[in-house]
C-alpha cells in the first residue's frame, strides 16, 4: 500500500508491505485497468493494453524513485550513526543492505545539505561534486543545470577545466623561470630568422649547442686532472 503526502511543495512516498502479500498498485496515470503498473518484490506487472504515454510516464516515476532512494539511503545511514552509534549496524544487517553502499550514499547525503540539492540533477551528479569545496560544487550544479548534462558529460567538463588549469599552470611556470629582457629577444629573434629556422626550435638548438660544448668542456678538464 503506498501512501503519499505533500510537505512544502515536496512529495514524500512511503511504501508499506501488503499483509496478504499481493502485489501493491502503483498508477502510472488514468483510471482504468489498462493503465495500473502493479509493483512487486521481484518486479513489474505492465498490462499488455499499456499506452505508450502510460508506460513512458510509469519510467520517469520509477527513475525519480531510484534516484531519490539513493538520497533516502544516505540520510537514513547518516542519522543511524549519529543517534545510534553503537547500533547502527545492527539496523544495517536487520534492513539487508550492504554498508559500503550505504557508506558512499551517506557521504554524498554528507556533502550536500537539504537545501543544496537540486532536484532537477541526479544523485549522481552530486557525487561526482562530493569532493569538491562547496563553492565548486555549487558552480558546476549551476552549469549542469543550466546546460542539461548528463552525468558523463559533467564528468568530462570537470576534467576538462583541470587539464586547462594544469596547462595554464605549467604556462606561468614557464615564463616565470626565464626572464628575458627584451633587445635580447629581438636579437635572437634576428639570429633564427637569418639561420631560416623557427624562433623556438632555434632556441632549443642554441641551448642544446651550448649544454653540449659545456660538457665536453667538463669531461675534458676531468680527463686531464685524472
Amino acid at each position: 500500500m503506498n501512501h503519499a503526502c505533500d510537505l512544502d511543495g515536496s512529495k514524500v512516498v512511503l511504501f508499506r508491505k501488503n499483509p496478504d502479500g499481493r502485489p501493491r498498485q502503483r498508477r502510472a496515470s488514468g483510471d482504468g485497468p489498462r493503465s495500473q503498473v502493479l509493483t512487486t518484490n521481484v518486479g513489474l506487472q505492465i498490462p499488455a493494453g499499456l499506452t505508450f504515454d502510460d508506460w513512458e510516464r510509469a519510467g520517469r516515476q520509477l527513475s525519480g524513485i531510484v534516484n531519490s532512494s539513493s538520497w533516502w539511503l544516505g540520510d537514513w545511514l547518516a542519522y543511524g550513526k549519529d543517534h545510534y552509534t553503537d547500533r547502527y549496524q545492527r539496523g544495517i544487517r536487520a534492513a539487508g543492505l550492504q554498508y559500503q553502499t550505504l557508506r558512499n550514499y551517506a557521504w554524498v547525503s554528507r556533502r550536500f545539505e537539504l537545501d543544496r540539492r537540486r532536484p532537477g540533477l541526479t544523485f549522481q551528479h552530486h557525487a561526482e561534486l562530493a569532493s569538491l569545496s562547496v563553492g565548486e560544487q555549487d558552480l558546476w550544479l549551476d552549469r549542469a543545470e543550466q546546460t542539461g548534462w548528463t552525468t558523463k558529460q559533467l564528468r568530462n567538463a570537470i576534467r576538462l577545466a583541470r587539464e586547462d588549469e594544469r596547462n595554464q599552470g605549467k604556462q606561468v611556470e614557464a615564463t616565470r623561470q626565464l626572464a628575458v629582457p627584451g633587445n635580447r629577444l629581438q636579437w635572437w629573434h634576428k639570429a633564427a630568422e637569418q639561420s631560416g629556422i623557427d624562433f623556438e626550435q632555434w632556441v632549443l638548438a642554441t641551448l642544446d649547442n651550448a649544454a653540449e660544448r659545456a660538457l665536453e668542456e667538463t669531461e675534458e678538464q676531468a680527463g686531464l686532472s685524472a
